[in-house]
């Protein structure tokens, strides 16, 4: 708690204490009270008790130590791409994808009472990305902090009229800040993608409805790896709706890749699909079958 700034840590104290009381109601999140992802927990979960968690890797700990009952985790964003190390870390973390959410992102431009010019902009880098042309536009100079309320949270601590924050607009009210411009983002679509984690995966019958499924894989050093490793999910009329790449570790000899295809591994034909994936790659990894949020395409 204490690397969030001073006007947050009473607000992360108070919400530690209520999911501390009631685990089962806990829903782990990245940042401090009022980012993006305290609202797509609260809007995923209505239910839920937010536990606010500094790192992407507390919010993953607290599932894993019982502080929570799940994690709602950012993976991609519309407009800025994947979420940095969120392919290394979910695999990692032993968790199990159980869910997805989309959530509408628009930020406001905030700071301390006052009419002195804005000169820097603090928040993720993320949001920051997602409106930096309307920070260059008007040459405000960003500012990268890890994570977007927390950023607001220290605004008021800073006690800099200049320096501003560019948060969700429920961060202004729980610090004191003045909007100085709301519904911000490069595109009327910035929508952010979250996935759901939870130590077990849930009970998901295939034909219970249109289902996701998430799994990463490396493919051999050879020429055409990953044609041939894909060819199945074409020849049996698996959607695939997502695949990057990136490399782990120094030997830049093989690719790992992250994907997202449509059905159920016991579906008939996403389980050849995957069949044939195996065989032609080094290693295959579920990550997660969960109900799909909204349709693709």
């Amino acid at each position: 708690m204490q690397n969030f700034p001073v006007p947050a840590q009473a607000l992360v104290a108070e919400m530690a204490a209520a999911a501390a009381a009631e685990p089962a109601r806990a829903v782990a999140f990245q940042g401090a009270p009022g980012a993006n992802s305290h609202r797509a927990a609260l809007e995923a979960f209505p239910d839920c008790l937010p536990l606010p968690c500094f790192s992407f890797e507390d919010a993953l700990d607290a599932v894993r130590d019982g502080l929570a009952d799940c994690a709602i985790i950012p993976i991609e964003n519309s407009l800025n791409g994947r979420v940095a190390d969120m392919h290394f870390l979910l695999p990692e973390s032993g968790l199990k994808i159980t869910g997805e959410h989309f959530l509408t992102i628009r930020y406001a431009l905030m700071a301390l009472p006052g009419d002195m010019p804005i000169r820097e902009a603090m928040s993720h880098p993320q949001a920051l990305g997602q409106c930096r042309h309307w920070l260059r536009e008007r040459g405000i100079r960003p500012i990268a902090y890890a994570d977007t309320a927390g950023a607001a949270a220290l605004v008021a601590e800073m006690g800099q009229p200049e320096v501003a924050a560019l948060a969700p607009r429920m961060a202004a009210e729980l610090y004191g800040l003045r909007i100085v411009q709301d519904d911000l983002a490069d595109s009327e679509d910035n929508i952010t993608r979250f996935v759901v984690l939870a130590r077990a995966a849930g009970a998901v019958l295939p034909g219970a409805g249109p289902m996701m499924t998430t799994f990463i894989f490396e493919v051999k050093n050879v020429p055409a790896a990953l044609y041939k490793a894909l060819g199945g999910f074409a020849t049996n009329g698996v959607n695939m709706t997502k695949l990057e790449s990136y490399q782990r570790g120094s030997r830049f000899a093989a690719t790992e890749f992250y994907a997202d295809i449509e059905g159920h591994p016991d579906d008939a034909n996403v389980r050849r699909a995957l069949e044939e994936l195996e065989f032609h790659t080094k290693w295959v990894r579920l990550l997660g079958t969960y109900p799909r949020a909204r349709a693709r395409g």
